[in-house]
């Protein structure tokens, strides 16, 4: 494994574009030097504490997987990340649901609850209520309410049978695309990495076009359903169809 310190060391004669692929190679060694099931594990738990207790809010889900992801080794690696992550991400958001179903005012009542802010909770109650099992759908690909969801539901008529039924789905595309790309962009480094001096910008070129795809559709549905966000439902979760 290579020394960060020699890296930074070398940067000014070597140039920019070797001490990048310096760098990163000794960042990919090191989260691949963490064992594969531990590296798994730690990246389902992650992803478990991040749908469930709102940890989301402040270390992003993506950015775990992503990490986890560079890692991989072949396609056992790759499918047993997958896996993990999503079972993580359904088991905390099922955890999620039942604390908003046995203490959903306590919790939106609390310091925590506060610090949410009472717009994004009210937010999260209409387009639930507005627009039923396509907003627990679509949220999963929305900050703040991925995490303000699943509470939210808990706190609704939904059932935990429909809430699955929906969130599912969301869980598995948004697993496959984050562990997709991070191990996509960390083997074309690598192969690359012998043969191309600026192998560096691939990866980073990589991650950065899919994270400016996905701020990009953020926005769009953001803009799409936020007048749903705006006004109040009839109060029943279970919509079927986008109401006017």
């Amino acid at each position: 494994m290579l020394d960060p310190l020699s890296l930074l060391a070398a940067a000014p004669t070597d140039g920019f574009s070797s001490w990048l692929n310096g760098a990163l190679l000794w960042v990919l060694d090191l989260v691949q030097s963490v064992d594969p099931v531990l590296r798994t594990i730690l990246a389902g738990v992650g992803i478990l504490l991040e749908t469930s207790i709102l940890i989301g809010l402040v270390v992003p889900g993506d950015t775990i997987v992503i990490v986890a992801s560079t890692a991989v080794d072949g396609w056992v690696e790759y499918f047993a990340l997958v896996l993990a992550v999503i079972v993580g991400a359904l088991t905390g958001e099922s955890i999620g649901f039942a604390l908003g179903r046995f203490f959903g005012p306590k919790i939106r009542a609390s310091r925590l609850g506060r610090r949410i802010g009472e717009q994004n909770w009210t937010r999260a109650e209409n387009y639930l209520d507005r627009r039923g099992g396509i907003a627990v759908f679509i949220s999963r690909f929305l900050p703040v309410l991925h995490s303000v969801i699943p509470l939210t539901v808990g706190m609704s008529t939904m059932s935990y049978r429909r809430f699955m039924a929906w969130t599912v789905p969301a869980c598995v595309i948004w697993t496959f695309a984050y562990v997709s790309v991070g191990a996509f962009a960390a083997g074309s480094f690598r192969d690359l990495l012998d043969r191309l001096h600026y192998a560096g910008y691939v990866f980073v070129g990589i991650i950065a076009v899919f994270l400016l795809g996905a701020f990009i559709v953020k926005k769009l549905l953001e803009r799409s359903e936020k007048r749903h966000m705006a006004t109040p439902g009839d109060g029943d979760a279970n919509t079927m169809e986008p109401a006017e």
